[in-house]
């Protein structure tokens, strides 16, 4: 009973020192949980200077969650958890803005992008429409499980902690299993005549 008093002190005394604004503390964790962010965007499309902007915007966001007792962590995991959630979340976002829809699909489907300076629009359309296509009776060759993942996935976009959820399965599982199903639909797609 002691040990566990001991626990909860040490963990009310973390928040509050992130809540006191702790300058040693907040450094810390800051610069402990950078690295993991930055690898994801950078395995996402993205770049370091992207990454920095995420993990601010992230960062802050945690900060003032647990100012408010909007977030209130039970242990440093709990912050760094909820730190790279909320980061990743908002790399998600950047991705689906926009100005990214086309480069998701281009970075999903490798080599599916004909570059070719001297096709004009109109030969860049028709090409477009008939990569979609060949990628669209692709995904009609794939088993159920895969189209219900990538439907999930890209179309309703849904999180992959929830796709997990819904399958039943753990994080790990889920995006293995996301890639297999993606690289799947890349063979097929590319070996269409």
């Amino acid at each position: 009973m002691q040990k566990k008093e001991i626990i909860l002190t040490a963990k009310e005394s973390f928040v509050e020192a992130i809540k006191n604004n702790n300058t040693e503390v907040l450094r810390n964790l800051y610069i402990s949980n950078y690295p993991k962010i930055e690898l994801l965007v950078l395995k996402n499309s993205g770049s370091k200077d992207e990454a920095k902007d995420i993990y601010q915007e992230a960062f802050l966001a945690v900060w003032q969650n647990i100012k408010q007792n909007k977030f209130i962590p039970q242990t440093e995991s709990s912050i760094n958890g909820y730190l790279y959630t909320i980061a990743k979340n908002k790399w998600l976002d950047v991705l689906r803005s926009q100005g990214y829809k086309k480069t998701i699909v281009a970075s999903h489907l490798h080599h599916f992008e004909i570059k070719d300076e001297e096709n004009n629009d109109i030969d860049d359309d028709i090409l477009k429409d008939k990569r979609l296509e060949d990628v669209m009776q692709a995904f009609k060759s794939l088993g159920e499980a895969c189209k219900s993942l990538l439907r999930k996935f890209y179309f309703e976009k849904k999180s992959m902690n929830l796709i997990a959820q819904e399958l039943s399965l753990d994080s790990a599982s889920t995006r293995n299993k996301k890639y297999r199903c993606m690289q799947k639909l890349r063979e097929i797609a590319l070996n269409k005549d």
